[in-house]
């Protein structure tokens, strides 16, 4: 048997034990319990090689990276990498979901805890600007910059960005909302401001990531929150909260 059929196999074996279920006489047998441990197998291979495709194409950028490189980060057959994600496109656009659904949970996690939607606002143009805030590497920016030039070539990637960036705005939308029921935000279109707040930092992002001389992060921070605090109607002070923090991380 070759290398890729071997992997093959393999990989049908996991999903065929993730697909199992427990018998008529309830969940708690040993059939339940193979397939519940094989599914959790398949996931921790699937997220494992999401990982490795997240460090690979921002270390190395998606033209140069290969599925063997992917391959390689982890031990595995770059045959075993295909089963799983059938291109190098779609190994892509996998990984750039999970990154965004990390991320996403990281900032649903931190804005639970702030009582205020301006806070919650802040916490959110922190975390795109701040690499304190940011739970990504920063090398991850290079990431969505090639995520974002396959998106105008290939129309599966295309759509995904699409998805993406809705999901973006409605986030910043929602927060907006919030905060006019609140009384906290004047009366202004939530989706227009959302439309305008992410295309901001979106370019903001790409600055930093390029490392433009002009366009530091806590300056790219200040800029983006005298903004939103100009639209929304609210009194935000540079030199405190977040501002305040990366200015005394830039000092040391």
């Amino acid at each position: 048997m070759t290398e890729q059929a071997q992997a093959v196999a393999a990989a049908r074996a996991e999903g065929a034990g993730a697909q199992r279920t427990p018998g008529s006489h309830g969940g708690h047998g040993m059939h339940g319990s193979q397939g519940s441990d094989a599914q959790g197998t398949a996931e921790q291979r699937r997220e494992q090689m999401l990982r490795a495709a997240l460090e690979v194409i921002s270390e190395r950028g998606y033209p140069d990276t290969r599925i063997a490189d992917v391959a390689e980060r982890i031990g595995i057959s770059p045959a075993l990498v295909i089963y799983y994600f059938k291109t190098k496109d779609q190994l892509l656009t996998e990984a750039i979901r999970y990154s965004e659904d990390q991320w996403y949970a990281s900032c649903q996690r931190r804005m639970a805890s702030l009582p205020t939607a301006a806070g919650q606002l802040e916490e959110l143009v922190a975390m795109s600007c701040l690499p304190e805030a940011d739970p990504e590497p920063p090398g991850y920016w290079l990431l969505w910059l090639d995520f974002w030039a396959q998106a105008a070539r290939n129309a599966e990637v295309a759509s995904v960005r699409q998805k993406s960036d809705e999901r973006w705005r409605q986030m910043i939308t929602s927060l907006v909302l919030a905060g006019q029921a609140a009384g906290e935000f004047r009366g202004i279109d939530a989706a227009a401001f959302a439309i305008s707040l992410s295309a901001l930092l979106d370019g903001l992002a790409v600055q930093i990531a390029l490392g433009d001389p002009v366009v530091d992060q806590a300056g790219a921070f200040e800029l983006s929150m005298h903004f939103v605090a100009d639209q929304l109607g609210f009194q935000w002070t540079p030199g405190r909260g977040r501002a305040a923090t990366a200015a005394q991380a830039q000092e040391t």
